[in-house]
């Protein structure tokens, strides 16, 4: 039987931050990954605010860092014109294009050198439970499996998390637009534009986006995200995806040289993050963002958080509901506000025609980059065309 202070459950953003700050704190931890390599598949647009990095603790290195952009752009179906945004101002995704395995690695990396132990290819299989606390987990190390107990266990295991369904906190998504199937390409060959990354909507991905991020010289990530709800087929993704990369000459002469897929909760959050013993971190907490689907900063500040709230429940011996509210508490006054309009945001635009996302998206283009806000938008939209409005308004 092994004995920690702090167990974290996944070796992503989320759990390599939590046990970075955890270990750096004094508390003995572990953090488990059931892969044998971190940061490996890579299941991510891998857009990030240098904002939100500094919030995060975590110091750009060009290790990890294939473009650094000025900002964004968002286009309508007709792309006539563009909304843009500065990187300060367009959200959790733009800032930074990075390289996800080696981001990854680098943060569980720092994890280690704070004194955090780490086990590869090391799955939980298992809550242990006392008297309706988490008291740890059985988890499958080097060919058998071990009881590891710990004071706290923070559960970092992503978009399929089980370990807290194990446990007994609700995470199954069960409305079909609250998940979003997406598929990226990496491509090679293709003439973009490096300062920017840019967004595409409309028809061509309903309800969701086609994107664009510069990886570097001639190499971009383009990807697409269509909630479950509104695929024809299995195939539509692809279809789709191809369809409108053939229509952009820049981007069809170039070739894919790697493809990835995967799920996205665009969810409101849960009603509980948090129970005796146990923190759920990241997309295990339904953290991504409704609107943009982007999750590595959320992951990592929640990572964060969570390692300070064990910090507080060691110091004063207190693993109850009450103690780990509180972190309940820190996650929902950081991103339960922004997190809730977004996903108010991304229910009502999903009934929006093309031609009212042109008008919308036409009526911004002239907008400063730098000073949005959410009075001006709806203002410029309502003065220039009110009959964009009135349909969203009726959405509303």
């Amino acid at each position: 039987m092994k004995n920690y202070d702090v167990l974290v459950i996944g070796a992503g953003p989320g759990g390599s931050s939590a046990a970075r700050f955890a270990a750096k704190s004094g508390l003995r931890t572990l953090m488990i990954e059931k892969r044998g390599d971190i940061g490996v598949p890579v299941r991510c647009g891998e857009g990030i605010s240098g904002e939100l990095l500094k919030e995060a603790s975590i110091t750009p290195n060009p290790n990890w860092i294939s473009a650094e952009v000025e900002g964004a752009r968002i286009y309508g179906p007709a792309e006539r014109k563009a909304i843009h945004l500065s990187s300060d101002n367009a959200g959790s995704e733009v800032g930074f294009v990075i390289e996800r395995d080696k981001f990854d690695k680098e943060l569980a990396s720092m994890a280690v050198s704070e004194g955090a132990d780490v086990w590869i290819r090391s799955p939980a299989v298992d809550t242990i439970m006392e008297g309706g606390r988490v008291a740890g987990a059985m988890v499958r190390h080097n060919g058998s499996v071990e009881e590891v107990r710990a004071k706290i266990v923070i559960a970092a295991d992503g978009f399929e998390s089980e370990f807290g369904r194990w446990a007994g906190l609700k995470s199954v998504i069960l409305a079909r637009n609250d998940i979003i199937s997406a598929l990226e390409y990496r491509m090679a060959g293709v003439a973009i534009d490096r300062q920017f990354m840019d967004f595409y909507l409309g028809s061509s991905a309903p309800s969701g986006y086609i994107w664009v991020f510069p990886k570097g010289e001639k190499e971009a990530n383009i990807g697409i995200g269509v909630p479950v709800s509104r695929l024809r087929s299995r195939g539509d993704l692809r279809e789709r995806l191809d369809s409108w990369i053939q229509r952009h000459p820049a981007l069809s002469a170039g070739r894919a040289i790697h493809i990835i897929s995967g799920g996205i909760s665009v969810s409101r959050l849960p009603d509980k993050i948090a129970m005796p013993g146990m923190l759920l971190v990241g997309d295990a907490a339904r953290l991504s963002d409704p609107l943009t689907g982007g999750g590595i900063a959320s992951a990592c500040i929640s990572g964060k958080m969570a390692a300070g709230t064990s910090v507080v429940a060691s110091e004063e011996g207190d693993f109850s509901a009450g103690s780990m509210r509180r972190y309940e508490e820190n996650v929902r006054e950081r991103f339960g506000g922004d997190h809730h309009r977004n996903w108010l945001i991304k229910e009502r635009i999903a009934g929006l025609s093309d031609s009212a996302i042109d008008s919308i998206v036409e009526s911004l283009s002239d907008l400063d980059p730098g000073k949005p806000s959410a009075e001006t938008l709806v203002n410029a939209v309502r003065a220039r065309y009110p009959e964009a409005m009135r349909e969203l308004d009726r959405m509303m």
